[in-house]
C-alpha cells in the first residue's frame, strides 16, 4: 500500500550539488489542487469512520475469537493511523511543513509503518482463509489466537524495521533553492517568507542514490508484490475448493473472494506500476512537460490506492452477516434515549456461536 511520496520527493540535493542545473518552474495543477484538499479529505473522513467502527465493534461487541478477527482488528488500526497521518502529509506536499523536526520524523515514519503493516495483514487474512477452507482438517491445529497475536507483533516489528530509512532520512529544513526563482532562464532572489519542508535530505549523492532506489524498491517488493502473490495463491486455492461444494452460500463466498482480489488489484496495481516507472527513470533527465504529466498521474493513481483503506472495512468486516448485525446494534444503542454509557456486559450478550469468518458462507 508504501504509498507515500517518499520515492518521488523533489531532488533538492541535486540542485545544491549541481549549480548549472535549472529546475522546472512550478505550475498550477488543477488536478493536484482538487485531489489534495478535497479528495484526500473525503478519504480521511470515510477511512476514519469505517475503521473506527470496526475497532469499536471489536472492543465492545465482537471479541476476537479467531485469527481472522485478530488480523481484521490490526488492519483497522493500521488503516486508522494511516488516515490520521494523511492530512499532514498532504498539507506538506501542497504547502510547507510548520510543525518542526520531531513531528516530521514521527508522522512520516509512522505513515510508512502503518502502510507496510496493513498490507502484510491483508496477506495474513488470505493465508488464514486458505488454511480454514483448503486445509480444513489441519485448521484447528494451525489457527490459534496465540499464533495470530505473535504473528501480528512480528509484522509490526518488521514494518518498523523496513521503515528505518524513512525515520532516519526525513528532515525538516528549508531548501536552499527556495531562495531562487527562475524567470525566463535567469535567476532572481526570492523575497517571500521561508518555506520549510519535510522531505528526504542526504549528506552525499551516493547515499541519496542508494536510498532513493532502495525505498521504492522495498515498497514495491514488500508493500505490494508480496501481498499480491500471497493473495492470488491463497484465494485461487480457496475458489477451487469452494467450487467443488454444491452449496449456494459457498458459491456466494467465491464471488466475495473475487471482489476482494479485484479491488486490491484495481486500487494498487496502477500506482505501483507508475512507481516502478518512476524508480527506473529516477536519475534520467526528462523534459519538464513529461515531469509534470508523470507527477499528475502519480497523484491521481496514489489517490486511487488510498481508497483501499476506506474499502477495507467494507470488504473484510461489514461484508460478514454477523459483523453487520453488530454494526446495526451500534446505532441502535447510540440512539437509545437516556443511555449514557455503553457497557461491554450489556452489549456482549449475543448467544450466537461466532467462528470469526470474514466472508459470508
Amino acid at each position: 500500500m508504501n504509498l507515500s511520496n517518499d520515492s518521488i520527493s523533489p531532488a533538492y540535493e541535486y540542485y545544491e550539488n549541481y549549480p548549472d542545473y535549472e529546475p522546472c518552474s512550478s505550475s498550477d495543477n488543477s488536478v493536484n489542487a482538487v485531489v489534495g484538499p478535497y479528495i484526500h479529505s473525503i478519504i480521511c473522513i470515510l477511512g476514519l469512520v469505517g475503521n473506527s467502527l470496526v475497532i469499536l465493534t471489536y472492543a465492545l461487541y465482537k471479541r476476537t475469537k479467531s485469527m481472522t478477527d485478530v488480523y481484521l482488528l490490526n488492519v483497522a488500526i493500521a488503516d486508522l493511523l494511516f488516515v490520521l497521518a494523511l492530512p499532514f502529509i498532504v498539507y506538506n506536499e501542497l504547502y510547507s511543513w510548520p510543525m518542526g523536526q520531531v513531528a516530521c520524523t514521527l508522522l512520516r515514519g509512522s505513515y510508512s509503518v502503518n502502510l507496510y503493516s496493513g498490507m502484510l495483514m491483508l496477506a495474513c487474512i488470505s493465508t488464514d482463509r486458505y488454511i480454514a477452507i483448503v486445509q480444513a482438517r489441519r485448521s484447528f491445529r494451525l489457527r490459534s489466537l496465540s499464533h495470530s497475536s505473535i504473528l501480528c507483533a512480528l509484522i509490526w516489528i518488521f514494518a518498523l524495521l523496513v521503515s528505518v530509512p524513512t525515520f532516519h532520512f526525513y528532515h525538516w529544513y528549508k531548501p536552499s533553492h527556495n531562495d531562487i526563482v527562475w524567470f525566463n532562464g535567469t535567476e532572481e532572489e526570492e523575497t517571500t517568507d521561508p518555506q520549510y519542508v519535510c522531505e528526504f535530505k542526504f549528506g552525499d549523492s551516493n547515499t541519496a542514490s542508494i536510498v532513493k532506489v532502495a525505498v521504492p524498491s522495498t515498497q514495491l517488493a514488500i508493500g505490494f508484490f508480496l501481498p499480491l502473490l500471497i493473495m492470488i495463491f491463497c484465494y485461487t486455492a480457496v475458489i477451487i475448493t469452494l467450487q467443488k461444494a454444491k452449496n449456494f452460500q459457498r458459491h456466494k463466498a467465491v464471488r466475495v473472494v473475487m471482489v476482494v482480489v479485484l479491488v486490491f488489484i484495481i486500487c494498487h496495481l496502477p500506482y505501483n506500476l507508475a512507481l516502478l516507472y518512476e524508480t527506473v527513470r529516477l536519475f534520467k533527465q526528462i523534459e519538464c512537460g513529461e515531469q509534470d504529466s508523470l507527477q499528475t498521474a502519480m497523484s491521481v493513481l496514489q489517490t486511487v490506492a488510498y481508497l483501499h483503506c476506506c474499502l477495507n472495512p467494507v470488504l473484510y468486516a461489514f461484508i460478514s452477516v454477523k459483523f453487520r448485525s453488530h454494526f446495526r446494534r451500534i446505532f441502535q444503542d447510540l440512539c437509545c434515549v437516556g443511555k449514557k454509557i455503553i457497557t461491554p456486559r450489556r452489549l456482549s450478550i449475543d448467544g450466537t456461536n461466532e467462528d470469526g469468518t470474514s466472508f459470508s458462507m
